[in-house]
């Protein structure tokens, strides 16, 4: 944790956004703690853009907005955060905002192909899933990570809600085909 006193207000800026608004600085999993209140995030996000004013249509285009432009911000942020001694710092979470945002992103599909929107609980699933393989990194994730900067801060989570939102869109599509989903 650097002396707030020397940074300049963007790095303060850069700070507060990689930490993921403070969560970061859990003393116990900070990545974890960080994925669920990127979840509590995304659920208000779904709260505050699904009402029926707005269309399901409306709402996968904020949040794939949310995704891109938390990338990019993430990217400067974090390798803001970044020092030749501390290339990763534990307090930047904001790699697990984006990738835990990816892989909710099935939830809002599914509203918009014409399924239900999932109750809150089901956020549970993207979150578990992507824990998991944030933590066991799987291709490519592992090499994404040795990037330099925000770069790889950022690539080696987002490919882990990638490989999250493909295992999760799996199982909802076979879901559906069952007829389980839809109630047929």
């Amino acid at each position: 944790m650097p002396d707030w006193r020397q940074l300049s207000w963007a790095d303060r800026v850069a700070w507060v956004i990689g930490t993921g608004f403070g969560s970061g600085f859990s003393p116990i999993a900070p990545g974890t703690v960080g994925s669920a209140a990127a979840g509590a995030l995304f659920l208000a996000l779904i709260a505050s853009w699904s009402a029926p004013a707005f269309g399901y249509r409306f709402l996968v285009v904020v949040c794939l907005s949310a995704v891109l432009i938390g990338f990019l911000v993430g990217v400067w942020a974090t390798g803001r955060m970044s020092t030749a001694t501390v290339p990763d710092p534990g307090a930047a979470v904001w790699d697990e905002f984006v990738g835990m945002w990816v892989a909710c992103l099935p939830i809002v599909l599914l509203a918009y192909i014409g399924g239900p929107l999932l109750p809150p609980l089901y956020i549970v699933v993207p979150f578990i899933v992507f824990r998991a393989l944030d933590i066991l990194k799987p291709w490519p994730c592992r090499s994404l990570e040795r990037l330099h900067g925000g770069w790889g801060i950022m690539l080696d989570d987002v490919a882990a809600g990638i490989w999250s939102f493909l295992g999760i869109s799996v199982v909802l599509a076979i879901w559906a085909v069952t007829g389980e989903l839809f109630g047929n």
